[in-house]
Order: structure tokens, then C-alpha cells, then sequence
């Protein structure tokens, strides 16, 4: 272990600009703003690259692109009309992505218990691991406000958490009135510049499973006659701390990597024996945790989940959206990616539904393929976002109008005209 002494680097001034909540990772930082120049927006209070490379994809106002269908550019009536007809003939489709805020989530589970569809983020590899914990143990973590005024002891497993929440380490860092030093140790992964307080890193002797098995060994109080020295005192340094965080990154296990969020609860729940301590899940990209949280509050199940009038179908593995698709499995395939460009949608030989980001408007253009471009909660509509740690709901606010619909009013449109086709099967009027 080499401990060094660093100081964090302040943030610019966020004098200026419109007030601000990013939508583009799971740590919705509030505390920026936003300027509107001749090439778009610009980042004022931060040089984050989540929310830079976020912005950079909206450029000037620009003329709303066209829905297309079968990449023929159409009206959006005509688009909503070609959408609900393919709809109407599935009989098991997959809705997928699932970028989108609290409203659009509400909305897409309304219409997938309409056709009996399976519901499945893009990034739900990365939050089953989690989820099967939880069902299994249950759950104790943390949050942003518990680590930044009572965390003296922070252990990151497998991640230098700045990565891919460049944010975190300023989210979190202690406040000036709180008395205790910090100190934060990564585990197999090497540290970020410009954390405050001793910083120290443990390497692997093996992989990462061994060294979280061992060290929840260590914990434990077990004996281990080929223990890692540093490991037994990082172990030491738990035990002995007032809070203990232990952050984990499940888009960065590797596979199998259950077993390891399991070993970590295993460590939280054998330090609240004697101390206080908490997990931390990097986690809940393109809003999979309000996908989650939705879907879960309005059927009573999680995600890869089939809704319908029939009942509820949860099914972890065989409901996995790469699973569905290479076994032909669906025959229908709705995507929704409206928080940015990315996850973009499979290639597929089945009927596909796009409600997308303007900028997928190429690459959507293909027969087979119903686009709709939508809008981005906090850039062009407003919306709700839940935090990584899943206790707040953020209200995000629109910098501007592109004239684009929103996730939420293209489902309910698609609804209303499933229920009149269904009407007139009928014979209704």
C-alpha cells in the first residue's frame, strides 16, 4: 500500500447560464448550468465528459428531423399509424432500451400490458447481478449524502469510480464541516487523480472473486494461513472505521459477477455487527434505475419482466434482450433511446420501433424499421430522472424547444390507436 496526500481540484465558477440537472449518467448532478450559443450548449461548472459528450450531441436549434418508415420519411401520424399496425400484429413483443424518463417508463408499461410484451433495459446485464442479491440477502446501501457526512473509510472494488461518474468523488467528498479524515482505498483498480485525503491501492494476487472472498474471509474474523498482508490490514482498517462505504461498479464485473456483489453485501452486512456501513452501486446508466423503479412500482416486478392482461412473467435469464433476440424468441422489437444517441438499437431481421434521438435517424432509416425521433428529458422536455442511489427522484427541466414529442406522448398515442383497432375488431363503436 502507498499512501499520498492529494488535493482535490475546485470546480470552475457557475456564474452564469441556465440552472441545470445532467441527465446524462445516474449521479444527476445539480449543480451545473447550461449557456445557449450559436453551436449549442455549453457546460458552465464542471468539465465532466458524461455531460460534455451529452451535450456535444444536440448542435444548433435544428428543423425537427421526419419520422420514417421503411426509410421513407413520413408524417408523424403516418409514422404512429405504420408503428401500431406492426404492434397489432405481434404476438410477443420485446420492448427494449428503455432510456427514458419516469413519464415515458409509465407510458411503456401501460402499453406493454396492453400487447403482453417483456420489458428489458439495454443495460440489464449489468443490474441483474444486483437484483438477484437483493432477492436473495436483501440490500444494505448507501447514499450520496451518507458517504459525503459520515464516510471515513471508502473501499473501491474493481473501479476507480471516476470513469464513468467523473462527478462522484466531488459528489461525495467530505463537506468542510464535518471533522474526520478520509481515506479511500481501490481494490484492483488504480486510483483517479485529485481525490482529497490519503488514497491508497491494494493490487491482486489472483482475481478479483479471490481477493472479495478472501477479504470478506478477513472480515468474518476467519483465519486464513495464505492471507494477503494488504488485504488482512484493509480488513483491519474496516472493522476499525465509524462508516465504511463500499463501492462497486456492476458494469465492470466481470461475468458471473453476482458472486462478487454477493461477497460485498457479504462485507456490509458482517460490518454492521459492530460498526456502520454501507454499499454504493456505480450504477443505473440511460436510466436503467427508473426503468426499474417503474416497472417494478406499477406490476410489483422488476425488469425482464412479460405484462400483460394474462398476468406476470419474471424471468431474469431467459428474458435477457440479447437471449430473445438471437433465439428468434420475439417477434417484434420496440426501442426506446431517447436520453442520447446510444445504447442504439440491435440489428435484427424482425419488425423494428425506434422512439429515438434525432441523431439515429440514419442509421433507423432501413426497411423493416418504424422511426420516431423524440426528445431528451432536461435538454428539449422536462421530466424525472431516480439517482444512482435510488432515493431521489430529480424534476429535469428543458433548455429549449426542438419541437419533439416525448417518449411519453408517442406510447400513449400508439395506445389509444391499439384501442381503437381493438374497438373495431369488435364491432364497437
Amino acid at each position: 500500500m502507498n499512501a499520498t496526500a492529494q488535493t482535490e481540484n475546485p470546480p470552475p465558477s457557475a456564474s452564469a447560464g441556465q440552472e441545470w440537472t445532467c441527465p446524462f449518467c445516474a449521479l444527476l448532478c445539480d449543480g451545473f448550468r447550461v449557456e445557449s450559443q450559436q453551436g449549442g450548449l455549453k457546460l458552465v461548472g464542471s468539465d465532466c465528459s458524461k455531460a460534455v459528450q451529452g451535450l456535444a450531441s444536440f448542435g444548433p436549434v435544428p428543423a425537427a428531423p421526419s419520422a420514417t418508415v421503411d426509410g421513407r420519411e413520413v408524417s408523424p401520424d403516418a409514422a404512429l399509424d405504420a408503428a401500431a399496425e406492426r404492434l397489432a400484429a405481434s404476438r410477443m413483443p420485446l420492448f427494449g432500451g428503455l432510456a427514458t424518463d419516469v413519464a415515458g417508463m409509465r407510458q411503456l408499461v401501460r402499453l406493454a400490458n396492453q400487447r403482453g410484451a417483456i420489458l428489458d433495459h439495454a443495460r440489464g446485464d449489468t443490474l441483474m447481478p444486483v437484483l438477484r442479491t437483493l432477492q436473495d440477502r436483501g440490500q444494505m446501501f448507501s447514499t450520496l449524502a451518507e458517504i459525503r457526512n459520515r464516510a471515513d473509510l471508502v473501499v473501491c472494488i474493481g473501479t476507480d469510480a471516476a470513469s464513468n461518474f467523473p462527478e462522484f468523488f466531488r459528489r461525495c467528498g467530505p463537506v468542510d464541516e464535518v471533522a474526520f479524515a478520509r481515506r479511500t482505498v481501490f481494490v484492483g483498480a488504480s486510483a483517479p487523480a485529485g481525490l482529497q485525503g490519503e488514497v491508497d491501492e491494494v493490487a491482486l494476487h489472483g482475481d478479483l472473486f479471490d481477493a472479495v472472498a478472501m477479504l470478506a474471509a478477513l472480515i468474518d474474523g476467519r483465519r486464513l494461513p495464505a492471507a494477503d498482508a494488504a488485504l488482512g490490514q484493509l480488513a483491519q482498517a474496516m472493522r476499525a472505521s465509524t462508516y465504511c462505504v463500499v463501492v462497486f461498479e456492476p458494469g465492470r464485473l466481470p461475468a458471473q459477477g453476482a458472486l462478487i456483489a454477493e461477497a460485498v453485501l457479504r462485507i456490509v452486512m458482517s460490518l454492521n455487527r459492530k460498526t456502520r456501513a454501507g454499499a454504493f452501486m456505480l450504477g443505473g446508466a440511460d436510466g436503467l434505475q427508473t426503468a426499474n423503479a417503474v416497472a417494478t412500482w406499477m406490476s410489483g416486478l422488476p425488469l425482464r419482466t412479460r405484462v400483460g392482461p394474462l398476468g406476470l412473467d419474471h424471468d431474469p435469464l431467459q428474458y435477457a434482450s440479447d437471449r430473445l433476440l438471437q433465439e428468434g424468441a420475439v417477434d417484434l422489437l420496440l426501442w426506446v433511446v431517447s436520453l442520447g444517441p446510444n445504447p442504439v438499437p440491435p440489428g435484427t431481421a424482425l419488425p423494428r420501433i425506434v422512439l429515438g434521438h434525432p441523431a439515429l435517424a440514419a442509421d433507423c432509416a432501413a426497411a423493416g424499421t418504424v422511426f420516431i425521433p423524440v426528445a431528451t428529458p432536461g435538454v428539449n422536455a422536462d421530466g424525472h430522472l431516480f439517482r444512482a442511489d435510488g432515493v431521489v427522484t430529480l424534476p429535469l427541466r428543458a433548455l429549449r424547444d426542438d419541437g419533439l414529442p416525448t417518449v411519453a406522448g408517442v406510447a400513449k398515442a400508439l395506445e389509444e390507436r391499439l384501442a381503437l383497432r381493438r374497438l373495431a375488431t369488435e364491432g364497437r363503436p
